[in-house]
């Protein structure tokens, strides 16, 4: 584990003078009281449109249809539905609610199966219930959720604004990154965990050029990640998915910085599909690969990434663009949305927690016990 800012020598550069404001202008999850409103990412960018959730169903469906999408984002969006699950029931205490909103937070939980977050957020609203329980100067149970899902949401900004700076005291002054999906604030709670750590290197001069992939089959990069980025006044190099392997050769590049939706006991990481060649070509060409991520992706209660559950989606997603057919009908396809990158590929994982670097079993144990194992 590095020390928290490791500047180069000479580098007086001051990462409390960063203006968040500038560089985190957009936020996707919005709660409004009595309902949750989340940006629709599938019809960014020529549409700015959010779509009302009145229930906990209507916000798994949400997760599910990629309307919201990002780890950090699901989790957070999950612990609110909890919220509007928790008002449709009945119940009169926080007893007799526990097993109430069960059948309710198992639906949530089933909408993505690969991002840890997602278990994880609906953990601590399970804890935040349980702990609600015969506690009679406790506040209204359902006052107690809501509490603890602002407080879910409170901590992911904080938690990207720390790896913003943590990242970017990695990169030299001036270097070129390449990036992956989507990882900025429309994928967490706002600024973003790899799109921080771009957007704490930019203000410092550290980035240099920034580079984002397309990111097929649902173009999260040209959609989303360029876009974000051109809202605040960064530029950024699109380039298609088969380029990057070219640009690494190419030179133009020092880092990969990529985001994560599990992170296992022994470094291995989840991501969406195309991280892991991302991570060979780097290592190839001599480049370094970094994980961005918060500490609440981090699983370790599994210990490697052959045990990841691998989303896969409709096979349908690869046969069309923009809802027109562009594959002879009964041609056959494989989705799989997410791919693991093994831990030896990867130069640093950073977390609000600090940095490990090259990680391996030991180096995660120093920074994440096993008693801080996400609850699936």
């Amino acid at each position: 584990m590095t020390d928290p800012i490791d500047r180069s020598p000479g580098d007086t550069a001051d990462f409390a003078d960063i203006d968040y404001a500038r560089y985190d202008r957009i936020r996707p999850i919005r709660w409004t009281g009595d309902a949750l409103e989340l940006l629709d990412q599938r019809k960014l960018p020529f549409a700015v449109e959010y779509v009302r959730c009145d229930t906990s169903d209507a916000v798994a469906d949400a997760i599910h249809a990629l309307i919201v999408r990002g780890a950090p984002a699901i989790g957070i969006a999950a612990a609110w539905g909890t919220v509007l699950a928790a008002r449709a029931l009945e119940a009169s205490d926080a007893a007799a609610a526990v097993d109430a909103i069960e059948p309710a937070m198992q639906r949530l939980n089933a909408a993505r199966p690969t991002a840890v977050n997602l278990a994880w957020a609906l953990a601590r609203m399970r804890k935040a219930l349980a702990g609600a329980v015969g506690d009679e100067g406790a506040d209204d149970w359902r006052r107690v959720l809501e509490r603890e899902a602002q407080a879910i949401a409170d901590e992911d900004l904080a938690a990207n604004r720390r790896m913003g700076e943590l990242g970017a005291s990695l990169i030299a002054p001036g270097s070129g990154v390449l990036t992956h999906c989507n990882t900025g604030s429309l994928a967490t709670a706002g600024f973003g965990t790899a799109l921080g750590v771009i957007r704490a290197g930019v203000a410092q001069g550290r980035v240099g050029r920034v580079f984002a992939d397309e990111t097929r089959p649902w173009m999260q990069g040209s959609r989303l990640t360029v876009w974000e980025l051109q809202q605040d006044g960064i530029d950024a190099t699109l380039i298609a998915d088969a380029a990057a392997s070219h640009l690494l050769r190419n030179g133009e590049v020092e880092w990969v910085v990529v985001g994560a939706d599990r992170i296992c006991a022994n470094g291995d990481t989840a991501n969406k599909i195309g991280t892991y060649q991302l991570a060979i070509s780097a290592r190839f060409h001599g480049k370094k690969f970094m994980v961005v991520a918060p500490s609440s992706t981090v699983d370790m209660q599994t210990p490697s990434g052959d045990r990841i559950e691998i989303e896969e989606r409709d096979p349908g997603e690869l046969l069309g663009v923009g809802g027109t057919r562009t594959v002879a009908e009964g041609v056959a396809a494989w989705n799989p949305v997410f791919d693991v990158t093994p831990a030896d590929l990867i130069d640093a994982i950073v977390t609000e927690k600090g940095i490990v670097e090259r990680p391996d079993t030991a180096k995660m144990r120093e920074v994440f016990a096993p008693g801080e194992a996400r609850d699936a």
